[in-house]
């Protein structure tokens, strides 16, 4: 498989490890991005870089997508313009991006009417993950398909998962993104806490990172914590992206997400505040805020309590 061209678009904080690893693999990569930058780094270290979306495809035989989200997806696909049929045909799109199952559904007859194929692979994981070929990689669509792709997959996935047909894949990454928030943003709540009872958050996270309670997340995020390190490995924007996602589709399906609406609204809050370009450990903020805005004085001691 590693003979197959492929190409690779949306080289954001996670697409750009993920493009590296395919490189470094030996895999014949080309590239291609809005924002030039990340394209010219890959190109110094060894892949064409594509001057445009129909140059892209025209060098690959299966072209993997990364895209910030479902807008970003639907205008790749529409820069093929009039050549849709003869760049679509006999070629294989790698969706790893993270949009609506709803909007997902659609893209395997979109794809196959040109004579494409669609394969859904959304991966878990944030940056960290991406940089040390971490990400956990569910897939869906033709099964015949999906074992093709799945040796490309695995040069940035420690494991991938077949869930069936799309845009299985993807709900079930939403599944599990809704464990993911309701963790990252319960885990800011444990910090405000400690701090706002005057505990050291070093103790506390000595305590957390030894117990059951511990992941490999939970000791990245509570690193984060103790040391007040914003820089985004998974921003608060597209945090509140896959949360709005996962609450729709939650509402589609008539089911409660209570504990989702909940880290959704702090999300949004935080990303008003201006901070949605920040980690989403930065949520402690948000959390902060609430609490000088929404501050009760403890009950006063009756006398009978005071003595």
């Amino acid at each position: 498989m590693d003979d197959v061209r492929v190409g690779f678009a949306g080289l954001g904080i996670m697409g750009a490890p993920m493009a590296g690893h395919l490189l470094r693999a030996g895999v014949p990569l080309t590239v291609w991005n809005r924002s030039p930058a990340p394209a010219l780094a890959l190109e110094a270290a060894g892949a064409r870089r594509a001057v445009d979306v129909l140059d892209l495809f025209e060098r690959s035989d299966v072209v993997v997508l990364m895209p910030a989200n479902a807008d970003a997806l639907d205008d790749v696909l529409a820069a093929l313009g009039d050549r849709r049929s003869e760049l679509l045909a006999g070629r294989t799109v790698v969706n790893t991006g993270t949009v609506a199952p709803e909007r997902s559904r659609a893209l395997p007859e979109r794809v196959s009417a040109d004579g494409g194929v669609l394969v859904e692979a959304p991966v878990s994981g944030s940056r960290r993950p991406a940089e040390e070929a971490a990400l956990v990689g569910m897939t869906a669509g033709a099964r015949d398909a999906v074992e093709r792709v799945t040796p490309l997959l695995r040069h940035f996935c420690a494991s991938t998962t077949f869930c069936g047909e799309v845009p299985a894949a993807l709900t079930t990454k939403l599944a599990v993104n809704t464990f993911l928030i309701a963790l990252m943003t319960g885990l800011a709540e444990s910090f405000h806490f400690a701090a706002a009872h005057g505990l050291d958050p070093t103790l506390l996270r000595e305590v957390l990172d030894s117990g059951q309670v511990s992941s490999p997340i939970s000791r990245v995020k509570s690193a984060e914590l103790v040391d007040q390190d914003w820089a985004p490995r998974a921003s608060l924007a597209d945090v509140l992206m896959n949360a709005s996602l996962m609450t729709d589709a939650a509402r589609a399906a008539g089911i409660a997400s209570p504990l989702l609406d909940v880290c959704r609204d702090l999300c949004a809050e935080g990303v008003e505040r201006g901070d949605g370009g920040l980690d989403v450990a930065a949520v402690v903020r948000t959390i902060t805020d609430r609490s000088a805005r929404e501050s009760v004085p403890p009950p006063e001691k009756t006398p009978q309590e005071a003595r």
